[in-house]
């Protein structure tokens, strides 16, 4: 399922990636304020996995490696008013260079260790950010 109406939930795969700088791969999609994790809706019968490895191949163009499934989360959504994200996040690897293509506009290498100067998705900013911050003080 890939919208609930009645629920008003989105259902996603999202990924967290991290370069050898230890900054994590965020995405703006055009139309939007937020930034994100790479990732999107899971079509029906699709698997979470299978949906995230389509999405960051649409999204930017490379391939990818899941490294670790982090569970499920669920939150407000960034840009649909009213409604809650219920996101599968990973731990992903990819192969390539990554380049914005298909609905995204912008992408950027945030360094956690600078201030943070761009609007950020819920997920992002409540959840991502944090264990990122955790693992790497590890």
């Amino acid at each position: 399922m890939t919208i609930d109406l009645e629920r008003k939930i989105i259902y996603v795969a999202a990924a967290i990636i991290v370069d050898a700088k230890q900054r994590i791969l965020l995405v703006r999609k055009k139309n939007t304020a937020f930034f994100m994790q790479v990732g999107g809706k899971i079509e029906p019968n699709e698997s979470a996995q299978a949906a995230l490895k389509r999405e960051i191949a649409e999204e930017i163009q490379v391939t990818s490696e899941i490294i670790s499934d982090l569970g499920i989360i669920q939150t407000q959504a960034a840009n649909e008013a009213g409604f809650s994200l219920q996101a599968h996040l990973f731990e992903v690897n990819i192969l390539g260079t990554p380049k914005p293509s298909a609905e995204i506009a912008e992408m950027l290498w945030l360094d956690l260790t600078q201030s943070i100067s761009v609007p950020l998705a819920p997920l992002t900013r409540d959840f991502v950010i944090p264990r990122v911050q955790q693992v790497q003080s590890q």
